[in-house]
């Protein structure tokens, strides 16, 4: 087992909740301009990591990724309750605020992106200007870059319950629709074979390496 980097840790969970926070709260608010405001009377609506944290995907399950070499560094947040009935178009709505999720950590990318860019690998300013704050500040920003990539990615992945399962559920029919229903009670297990066979890192892998190319440029 590779030594752990235990200063890591708080960098790594810092991200991570603001990245899970930005995500849901995405959700909630998506849900609520279509019609469902059921999130937001939770108080989902909120960059507040307390009303989106599972305990177990949120904190066990990223610290047991720690522990496991070769597995993909993941968790998710306690899901946003959506009432679809409260829609005006349902399957319109569904298939948006499943998307929010994905979006809103493609927009973290974006962010990250551009303060990694701009701070270090081109800098607008000299980086010795943040004096000793330049390494946590470099590996906060790096950790949120790869791990919003990771969440975005892995989100879009139509296996229940991720995201991408909502959309996938909402364009398929007929037989096609009742066979995807029968999969959905395997999701977890599909889910979990695939942070630990490492197949998450085949998905997202090219995706960071296209990243780190045009960091680059």
């Amino acid at each position: 087992m590779s030594q752990i980097d235990f200063s890591f840790i708080p960098i790594f969970f810092a991200v991570f909740l603001f990245s899970l926070s930005f995500h849901e709260a995405a959700h909630a608010w998506t849900a609520d301009k279509f019609g469902d405001p059921t999130g937001r009377y939770m108080g989902r609506v909120s960059l507040n990591p307390i009303p989106h944290i599972d305990i177990f995907g949120t904190i066990i399950f990223p610290l047991v990724c720690m522990l496991t070499p070769g597995a993909m560094m993941f968790g998710w947040a306690k899901p946003v309750p959506v009432n679809t009935m409260n829609m005006r178009d349902p399957k319109k709505g569904d298939i948006w605020v499943s998307l929010a999720g994905p979006l809103s950590n493609g927009i973290l990318v974006i962010v990250f992106f551009l303060l990694a860019k701009f701070l270090f690998v081109r800098p607008l300013v000299d980086p010795e200007a943040l004096g000793s704050l330049a390494t946590p500040i470099s590996k906060l920003i790096q950790t949120g870059l790869t791990l919003n990539v990771v969440l975005m990615i892995f989100n879009l992945i139509p296996i229940p319950p991720l995201d991408g399962s909502h959309v996938l559920r909402n364009v398929l029919s007929g037989g096609a629709a009742d066979f995807y229903e029968r999969v959905e009670a395997y999701g977890g297990i599909l889910l979990l074979l695939l942070v630990f066979t490492g197949v998450t890192g085949m998905i997202v892998r090219p995706v960071l390496g296209v990243v780190d190319l045009l960091l680059r440029l």
